[in-house]
Formats: C-alpha cells, structure tokens, sequence
C-alpha cells in the first residue's frame, strides 16, 4: 500500500509540474501585452526567489557547496535570465502553443551538449531526432513567413530560448552532483534576477501602468510555475525514472495549445501544428532508447531539475 500512495503521489506531482509549465506559456503571452521582455522576466524572478527563499527557510536549506557554484552561475545566467528574455520576447511575436512547440526542442540540444561536454553517447536513433525536429522548426518558421518577418524573428526567438534552455541544463548537472535541486533552483533563480536587473526601471514603469491581471499574471509565473512546478518536478523525479518523467511533458505543446485556445482565442494553423509534430516526434525518437540507456537521457523540462532519481526532493 505504501509504494502505491509512492506511486500515486509522484504521478500527481507529475501532474501538476507539466499542467503548470504548460501554463507559464499562456501566462507569458497574457503579461506580455502590459510588461516589456526584461521587465517581466525580472518581475518573475523575484517573485520565484522569494517564494523559493521562503521554501529554502521552512527545510533549513543551507548555502550550495562551493564545488557547485559554478553550475548554479552558468545555469542562473543561460536559463533563468537570458532564455526568460528571449522566451519573453519571442512570444509577443507569436502565439504561445507555436513558442511551445519550438522550444520543445530543447531536450534535443541538451542531449548534443551532453555529448560534446559531458561525454553522454550520441546514438544514431539521436541524430536521427534532431534531424526530424530541425524540420519541424523550419516547417514552423516557414508557416509563420506570410505574416511578416516579425513572426519569423518569434520564432528565431524561441530557438535562441531552446539553445540557451539546454546550455543551463548541461551546466546545471554537475551542480546537482555535489547540491540539492533546491538549493540549485533557488541559487539559480537568484542569479539570473540579478542578471536582469538591468530592466529594473522598466519594471517599475511597466508596473505603474499595468492593469492587474498583467501583474498578477507576472506574479503567477514566478511563485506556480517557477517555485512550486520546480518542487514537484523534483518530488516526482525523486520517486521514478527519469525516462518516464520525460515522457510526461511530451504533453506540454499541446496543453499550450488548448490553454492559449481557450484563454486567448490562439490555435496555430495545421502548417505549423505540423511543424509542431515533427518537433515532437524527433524528440520522440531520440528518447526511444533501450532501458538500460533511460538514465542517461536528458529531463525535457522548461527549468530545473535534478539528474539522478535519488536527489532530494
């Protein structure tokens, strides 16, 4: 009975990590009609470091080693600022299941990085994957070309967010070796707040003439799926494989679709849904590895998380 509750108490963190990733890329769309990129990625930032301090409290976290400070810098500068900026950015030139479904190449691209970095292998199922979702991307990009290079340049976005997602995972492992997921998040999430300090004054300008919902929106993103997804997400990690918790966000695109379809009035068009299937049956074929090689397959998570199924939670 006990390894059941295990088992249906993971699942539903599971649950609740892709259901809340899912909807950071409504979120984002929504905010971003009243804060600039920067603005709201910093806005983010502080909202998650506060709550994900506040968490870090009430366990009695302490600071990270030193051995891992330099994942957590690499990591905090890449994913937490730079590919919030751009992700940001991307989406107010496109729709958000269309940035969902590009950036879904990420996992992709960490496998690549962990070959050339890390000496993860490179198996030909792999390559085959990344060949099948750069088509995707560029089918993707194609579909987007009639409404102006403004949607083309969204979509270059959300590639450069992909690259700049998986450069802060590779980093981010070997930091999980010798620290807990939380302290890495949170460290994480501290730095790349004091990367985009820079956008300060635009927050505080952009927060001035925002409506509420834009705030709360921005708010939302920082505490849900920043803190909260992020500590599911290791929960579950901690109690399976990290192969089927990769399975689990496959179904990330197309909850962004009926979330940004439903709160937005946004459905991508059947080129670019196409586009968005290669996308995923790359990364599907990449991960359709033999049991014995499931460990080594990256997390296709849109943040942090921990490497090995025995990290703390």
């Amino acid at each position: 009975m006990n390894h059941r509750r295990t088992e249906l108490l993971a699942a539903g963190a599971a649950t609740v990590t892709v259901i809340l990733w899912a909807s950071a890329f409504v979120s984002i769309r929504s905010a971003g009609a009243a804060y600039s990129p920067g603005a709201l990625a910093l806005g983010r930032l502080l909202s998650g470091a506060l709550a994900l301090a506040v968490i870090c409290l009430i366990r009695r976290e302490g600071l990270p080693p030193r051995s891992a400070w330099r994942g957590i810098a690499i990591s905090g500068v890449l994913w937490f600022g730079f590919y919030m900026v751009v992700l940001n950015w991307g989406e107010q030139q496109v729709d958000a299941g269309t940035a969902a479904l590009v950036v879904n190449i990420g996992p992709i691209l960490i496998a690549l990085l962990g070959a050339r970095l890390l000496k993860d292998a490179l198996p030909p199922r792999l390559l085959a994957g990344m060949a099948v979702s750069f088509a995707g991307a560029v089918t993707v990009g194609l579909s987007m070309s009639d409404d102006g290079g403004s949607s083309v340049l969204g979509v270059v976005l959300c590639l450069l967010a992909a690259i700049a997602y998986a450069g802060g995972v590779v980093a981010q492992k070997p930091a999980l070796g010798s620290a807990t997921p939380l302290q890495v998040t949170t460290f994480g999430c501290l730095t790349g707040a004091v990367v985009c300090l820079p956008f300060a004054g635009q927050l505080v300008s952009d927060a001035a003439d925002a409506p509420a919902s834009a705030t709360l929106n921005m708010v939302y993103l920082g505490v849900f799926p920043t803190a909260l997804a992020f500590t599911t997400w290791a929960y579950a990690l901690a109690r399976t494989t990290a192969g089927r918790m990769g399975a689990t966000t496959y179904a990330v695109p197309a909850l962004v679709v009926l979330m940004s379809w439903l709160a937005l009035g946004e459905v991508p068009g059947l080129f670019t849904l196409a586009g968005g299937a290669l996308c995923l049956a790359g990364v599907a074929v990449s991960r359709s590895r033999s049991g014995a090689r499931a460990a080594a397959a990256p997390v296709t998570a849109p943040g942090p998380r921990p490497e090995k199924a025995s990290d703390p939670a």
